[in-house]
């Protein structure tokens, strides 16, 4: 698998770091034989640290703490993650394994398969299975030249008195991607019948089944197969704050990108079968304090991959400087940067300057996380537009949030100004949303950027995120 030193070198850290912090840290848990618990996740998306959200969530040093906190507490817990958990990006390739050898330190005992996970191919993945030791299982997932079932199709856990039986399921209209011509996918009901069956057999008294069905293909399954005791459903499914019971098997829906970890229990007889059950998700907020060796580890990789992304955003520029195809010449139109502005709307420059907005860049080198897109795109200008903000390089004049964000390309400024300044709520809109700040009122929070405040304006609501983004390393 080619991935930098550095980032070879932080993964390998994490068993190590965790396997430290985990001698005597834990109380000897109350027994409670009458009860399992199975703890999920699904569809993380390689996030691995709290999202930069109004009320930042999820994170992989937050899970580790929460899953500790339940197994100090009940004596038979097991943690399993429905799949999805590899990035939606090419440039954050390397927070699939990251991620995979995290959830093997915190104890997962079985993880599913899902198209995300062949996104960089099946050689891919299965190198990053082998380097983790994370148990993964697919029950309908097949190597086309072998015939066989590319991943192990279940695992059973000892837990108390119950024998859990934990598999996996992929979608027939999953996009197997770059895998396409190395792996086939089995009707998901035929899968199921087999491997439930499979189970029973080898004695397991409880059965999960870990889904990358989707909600309505997934809700069907269990209908239609007999013996699912519970069903951590993913792939792009609605989160629902308690689960439902179909048929007899108690189903968890959804949660993404770790902000959320589902609490399945479920009520069990002498000989270690489900009797009932329940499910609840538990919101992975600022409450939920992180524990110190993942946060470390999780630190230290985030901090590798961004200096990373910075050398890849540099030799990406260097690489289009060499060509035509995105000159920033006077012929085509570009940004220009606050201070050009400031020479002629001087009053109104030095306004900004005093904004939040004039040190929206800052934050992200405060957080390192000045090379990851998803945040870059909204703390400076014209991101990897034509001659807009491509590298940290840009940053002393394209960096912050700046004119150029509500009013336009620089060059376009004599069409501009006959919009006589103008700025609809869209363009706030385009960063200000439901996830980064949910308590957005355009109405109330324009006047405070006005270049011109008008008197006695009404004292915005305190944000939240600030105070609980300290020691969160958000993402």
């Amino acid at each position: 698998m080619k991935t930098g030193i550095a980032l070879r070198h932080v993964r390998t850290a994490v068993s190590f770091a965790l396997a430290l912090s985990m001698l005597g840290a834990t109380p000897r848990p109350v027994r409670d034989p009458d009860h399992l618990i199975v703890l999920s996740t699904t569809d993380v998306k390689g996030k691995t640290s709290p999202c930069g959200c109004h009320t930042p969530k999820g994170g992989l040093a937050r899970r580790a703490a929460f899953v500790d906190s339940v197994r100090a507490e009940h004596d038979q817990v097991v943690l399993v993650d429905a799949g999805g958990f590899f990035p939606e990006t090419d440039s954050q390739r390397d927070a699939g394994p990251f991620v995979m050898q995290t959830m093997n330190a915190i104890g997962t005992a079985a993880s599913n398969v899902g198209d995300k996970e062949l996104r960089f191919g099946y050689a891919f993945l299965r190198e990053a299975v082998r380097e983790s030791g994370l148990p993964v299982v697919s029950a309908n997932l097949y190597d086309r030249r072998t015939g066989r079932l590319a991943f192990a199709p279940y695992v059973i856990v000892p837990a108390g008195r119950a024998r859990v039986g934990v598999f996996g399921l992929m979608s027939g209209s999953a996009d197997l991607g770059p895998a396409r011509d190395s792996l086939r996918v089995e009707d998901a009901e035929t899968a199921a019948v087999r491997t439930v069956a499979e189970l029973k057999k080898k004695g397991a008294t409880v059965i999960v089944l870990l889904s990358q069905l989707g909600k309505v293909e997934s809700e069907d399954l269990v209908n239609a197969v007999e013996g699912i005791d519970a069903a951590i459903t993913g792939r792009n499914v609605p989160m629902l704050q308690r689960g439902r019971v179909i048929k007899n098997t108690v189903v968890c829906y959804g949660g993404e990108q770790g902000w959320y970890i589902g609490r399945t229990s479920l009520a069990l007889d002498a000989a270690g079968r489900s009797l009932s059950g329940e499910n609840d998700m538990i919101m992975l907020g600022p409450e939920v304090e992180a524990k110190p060796a993942v946060f470390d580890v999780v630190k230290a990789f985030e901090d590798a991959l961004n200096d990373r992304l910075r050398r890849l955003e540099k030799e990406r520029a260097a690489a289009a400087a060499l060509t035509a195809e995105d000159s920033d010449g006077d012929a085509v139109d570009h940004y220009v940067g606050a201070e050009v502005c400031g020479r002629c709307h001087k009053a109104e420059y030095d306004q900004w300057r005093t904004t939040p907005h004039a040190r929206a860049w800052q934050t992200l080198v405060d957080e390192k996380k000045d090379a990851t897109p998803e945040c870059v795109r909204c703390h400076v200008v014209g991101y990897q537009k034509p001659g807009g903000f491509r590298t940290a390089d840009d940053a002393s004049r394209l960096g912050n949030v700046q004119c150029e964000n509500c009013h336009g390309v620089g060059t376009q400024h004599e069409a501009y100004a006959a919009t006589k300044a103008q700025v609809p709520e869209p363009v706030c809109r385009g960063c200000h949303d439901a996830t980064t700040s949910p308590v957005f009122q355009f109405a109330l929070y324009r006047p405070h950027i006005l270049h011109q405040a008008p008197a006695n304006m009404p004292a915005l609501p305190p944000n939240p995120a600030k105070a609980k983004m300290k020691g969160a390393g958000t993402h």
